[in-house]
């Protein structure tokens, strides 16, 4: 089964509403920290135009690279810590446009192997 990517166009306003918040708050201590953009680039192992599509919350840029900014920021940071397995989550009231397409995929390949 080939792996499909969801589009960052298909992403709900509110997640790309907080890509780029989070993209605004590295942005911020980058530069309070008198770094440039080339300098983070170079010690995550991306291109500096790269680092520019993050900085503008391009949705598009993996999420490890997000994740990597992170890190750099806070090296003890935990991201499982966002997850409470008592308290799951509510679920949202309507699912994605793409969550129908991806569960009937799942669904055939359960029944193909299953």
């Amino acid at each position: 089964m080939p792996r499909q990517n969801t589009s960052p166009a298909d992403f709900p306003p509110a997640i790309l509403a907080q890509i780029e918040q989070l993209a605004q708050c590295l942005v911020a201590t980058r530069k309070s920290r008198g770094e440039t953009q080339a300098q983070w680039a170079g010690r995550l192992g991306i291109s500096q135009p790269t680092m520019a599509r993050l900085e503008r919350g391009d949705a598009s840029v993996a999420m490890a690279t997000y994740v990597a900014c992170l890190w750099q920021i806070n090296p003890a940071l935990d991201l499982t810590q966002l997850i409470h397995p008592a308290q799951p989550a509510a679920m949202p009231e309507q699912p994605p446009p793409h969550a129908a397409r991806h569960f009937s995929e799942l669904k055939r390949a359960l029944d193909y192997f299953g």
